[in-house]
């Protein structure tokens, strides 16, 4: 009997505290041969010790699991939100997760704004450069607080940091399937390259280098403000998008739109090989935390993105047959047209799940 898969789980701050123990009942309850450990890294230790990151975490992370499972980071006690920069985008940076996956499904036609829209015209995924562009806090300010003020923030793109996303762009498209069981055959590259003249260089030259090594996927470019007026107009055209930390970062929140909200999307931070982290994508909400009404649907879906890439498939497709009952039952919360809070959607949820693992 195989070992079991090792999860790192992180609540965080705010609603993260509140949806991740939906998305780890949701994973109890298809039986999946899992264990957790749980860590206290989050704005509570902070203030408690002024621990963000214990010295050998990430260490210990990439070592000793398999993924990560975080719910959010952001806590208005902590205004600079140090701990927030220090455990999210240190894992990102540190740990190498240079491929930001943000599948973009609609499960359910009542919950996209788009008139007429159907499951099959909002399936998309949208790859997003993850440890490179504008995130990496280079620059600076020049004669602060005066008239003169310069503010200058460095959008970094190497060769290697290009390449490698592009290519996983590549190799996902060409590995996997829509929902409806048909293959990804389409990769469109994202970027400003008509105004960021150097770094939209390197993506064009690159992303055409890599392509030849695929010549069954068809290529496509598109600027990013083109690209976010044919995602509302036409999101039945997108089928894998590649694109750089800052624009993926906006274009992924649009995307959630289309499937319901920030409260239904999930993403993962993957390197291929190494220990990768998963996290919904909504933030730690301060305004709406420990009120029992955050949406736990996104966390659970992101549950089974962690389980999908851990190659527990059937385990995976459990939980979101579960999440799809509850829109469809309207058990979830009010934002998604449900009636239910946090824990009770939840809990019904891993009760679809676990008639789903016994029967």
């Amino acid at each position: 009997m195989p070992s079991p898969k090792r999860i790192a789980v992180i609540p965080g701050d705010g609603i993260g505290k509140e949806v991740i123990p939906q998305a780890l009942n949701a994973i109890r309850a298809t039986a999946a041969p899992v264990e957790f450990t749980t860590f206290d890294w989050g704005a509570d230790r902070y203030l408690h010790d002024g621990t963000t990151v214990p010295a050998d975490g990430f260490s210990t992370l990439a070592r000793d699991f398999d993924a990560i499972l975080c719910g959010a980071f952001g806590d208005p006690r902590v205004p600079t939100n140090i701990h927030a920069k220090e455990i999210l985008l240190g894992m990102r940076f540190q740990m190498d997760l240079y491929a930001n996956l943000r599948p973009v499904h609609l499960l359910d036609p009542s919950l996209c704004p788009l008139k007429s829209a159907q499951p099959k015209d909002v399936d998309f995924v949208v790859i997003r450069e993850n440890t490179e562009g504008v995130y990496g806090d280079l620059g600076g300010v020049f004669k602060k607080g005066t008239a003169d003020e310069i503010a200058i923030q460095e959008d970094v793109n190497t060769r290697k940091g290009v390449e490698r996303i592009i290519r996983y762009a590549f190799e996902y498209c060409a590995s996997h399937k829509k929902q409806d069981g048909s293959s990804r055959r389409r990769l469109l590259m994202c970027d400003k390259s008509n105004a960021m003249t150097h770094a939209g260089g390197l993506w064009q030259r690159t992303f055409k280098e890599v392509a030849e090594e695929f010549s069954q996927i068809t290529t496509e470019h598109m600027h990013v403000d083109a690209l976010c007026l044919q995602m509302v107009r036409q999101p039945s055209h997108f089928d894998v998008i590649v694109t750089n930390n800052m624009f993926g970062d906006i274009i992924t929140d649009l995307a959630a739109a289309l499937q319901g909200g920030l409260g239904m999307a999930a993403s993962g931070n993957i390197h291929p090989g190494h220990t990768s982290m998963f996290e919904p994508v909504h933030g730690s909400a301060p305004p709406i935390a420990g009120k029992n009404i955050a949406n736990p649907a996104g966390a659970i879906l992101t549950a089974a993105l962690m389980l999908n890439h851990l190659g527990l498939i059937p385990e995976s497709q459990r939980i979101e047959a579960a999440v799809l009952a509850a829109i469809r039952e309207k058990k979830l919360t009010q934002d998604v047209g449900g009636t239910l809070g946090t824990r009770e959607s939840g809990d019904w949820i891993s009760k679809i799940i676990s008639s789903f693992s016994s029967s």
